[in-house]
């Protein structure tokens, strides 16, 4: 399944939508937009996972590397997803203790101060 992002602004945050499958074969294209993001200044990110079906070890990779970068910058990096089996590989690794999860974009934002 191809990949598709999209992204919107929303005051000073910026919404990254994903659908497909974020494995070894698409990470890269994720890992574009969010260091684009990153290097124009829009450093608090909310990477809405909900569409997409399967997160392998490389996304979740991109997704740490994001974290590390937003932080250093003073962002924020939150996830959205409600799909079990992005929320399994996301806890069984732990990073559901360092990259807060949201049910849905509009509870994403309003965590996130302008």
């Amino acid at each position: 399944m191809e990949l598709v992002i999209t992204t919107r602004e929303v005051g000073d945050r910026t919404v990254v939508s994903v659908v497909g499958e974020v494995d070894i074969a698409s990470a890269g294209a994720l890992d574009a937009v969010l260091s684009e993001a990153i290097a124009s200044g829009r450093t608090h990110l909310v990477v809405d996972l909900d569409e997409v079906g399967f997160l392998d070890s490389t996304g979740l990779g991109v997704l740490v590397k994001s974290l590390k970068r937003t932080r250093e910058a003073g962002g924020s990096l939150t996830v959205v997803t409600e799909s079990e089996r992005v929320l399994k590989v996301i806890r069984i690794t732990g990073l559901d203790a360092v990259i807060p999860l949201f049910a849905s974009v509009d509870l994403a934002l309003a965590a996130v101060p302008e």
